[in-house]
């Protein structure tokens, strides 16, 4: 489990939907029950009746796929924004000087049982809703009657369906929520000032709109 303070917690599950939709090139971390193997992968969230999942495919040529390779407990990892926070960001610096670096970020950890699906019809619809997503609001947006039939059938013949089926999703928001407001909306605004406008910077900024 991911050490998570109290005040680090996601502040409610759309929140950590929300970051899984904004950054869903996963880190798939599987093990056959002796060592660990992480794959990177986009996978999507599905919420249903019957519970929640994540849905991808890998290529067929990677092993993680295969019985065995898989056993147990899996876990995704989806890494949003993050940045170095430098103590000379914090007004109470000129204070006290009792201050120090850290590093803010955004996280989810979703785990659960890796199902495969070595099924034409199955993969097929995960392709279309991975390539549906991503290419939505796109002009001239891409999809897979644009490519030759047969083109595409030899693809999915290359590839296997994953399903993570969740079981728990920790999301774990570092974002200076136990320092004081002046303190959060300084180090905010530096990061601004690195990098721009980021969903990690929004979310130090809710902090207040929380209290």
């Amino acid at each position: 489990m991911v050490y998570l303070p109290p005040h680090d917690e996601a502040p409610s599950s759309a929140d950590v939907a929300a970051l899984i939709a904004a950054v869903p090139l996963a880190t798939l971390v599987t093990t056959d029950g002796n060592t660990l193997t992480a794959n990177h992968i986009p996978l999507l969230l599905e919420r249903g009746a019957d519970g929640d999942r994540l849905v991808g495919h890998v290529a067929r040529a990677n092993d993680v796929w295969r019985e065995g390779n898989h056993a147990g407990e899996s876990l995704a990892v989806f890494n949003g924004a993050e940045h170095y926070v430098s103590p000379t960001w914090y007004p109470s610096k000129q204070e006290h000087h009792q201050v120090v670096p850290t590093w803010n970020y955004l996280v989810a950890h979703v785990y659960g049982e890796l199902v495969i699906h070595d099924d034409l019809r199955w993969t097929r619809g995960a392709v279309a809703k991975l390539t549906g997503t991503m290419e939505h609001g796109r002009e001239g947006a891409w999809h897979m009657g644009q490519a030759p039939a047969g083109y595409v059938a030899d693809q999915l013949d290359k590839i296997v369906g994953i399903e993570l089926r969740i079981t728990r999703i920790v999301g774990k928001f570092k974002v200076s929520a136990h320092r004081s407001s002046a303190d959060r909306g300084g180090a905010a605004d530096g990061i601004e000032a690195d990098s721009g406008p980021s969903q990690l910077v929004d979310a130090m900024r809710a902090v207040d709109d929380r209290q």
